[in-house]
């Protein structure tokens, strides 16, 4: 017995070296594996956004009106935006909601006008105005500035960040107010603001 535990041996330094570096790897591609996760939850966040100007063009497209511009047709969206899209517009598979759910996010998109140009809104609230977004949220709306306007500054270009409360109507998706341009690191920003028809 005492002859087999003479020829036993441990793990050379070489070894445990190689076990090491293997570790490492595989840790930096579950690291990598989340960032290549969250940017793609960035890219749907943005493509659904832009199903969302895609239905509007197309609407305008069909009936030579922007869904949600009632009386007088003055080419602002100012109405009832989810049942012209849902029924009005006769479309394959209108979207049934405005919610976008990405992990543990959920953003709302809402269609109207801010005074002289439509807009597209994100939120991250159905309620009746729209509520601060967090740290996270926002590097959801930097991307999605960067993918329209090239830099995700916020104040400038067709995406804007604002900090003004924006009135929320979660039955016709409709978005009121006069949005104020802030930067994406601006205390209090509540929503992405993106004029999609014309530049602001």
């Amino acid at each position: 017995m005492k002859k087999l535990l003479k020829n036993e041996k441990g793990f050379t330094l070489i070894e445990l070296a190689i076990v090491l570096v293997i570790i490492g790897i595989i840790i930096g591609a579950v690291m990598k594996g989340q960032d290549l996760i969250e940017n793609a939850r960035h890219k749907k966040l943005a493509n659904t956004v832009k199903q969302f100007e895609v239905l509007a063009w197309g609407f305008l497209d069909r009936k030579g009106y922007f869904p949600g511009d009632d009386s007088p047709r003055d080419g602002l969206i100012e109405g009832n935006v989810s049942t012209a899209l849902i029924s009005s517009g006769r479309f394959l598979d209108p979207p049934t909601t405005n919610s976008i759910i990405l992990g543990s996010f959920t953003f709302y998109v809402w269609l109207g006008n801010s005074g002289t140009r439509n807009i597209i809104a994100v939120t991250n609230t159905d309620g009746a105005t729209a509520a601060v977004l967090g740290n996270e949220e926002l590097a959801y709306m930097e991307a999605f500035d960067t993918s329209i306007d090239g830099t995700a500054n916020g104040n400038g270009g067709r995406v804007r960040a604002t900090t003004t409360a924006m009135t929320l109507n979660s039955g016709s998706w409709l978005v009121t107010g006069t949005p104020a341009s802030a930067t994406w690191d601006t205390a209090n920003v509540r929503a992405l603001i993106y004029y999609f028809d014309r530049n602001p």
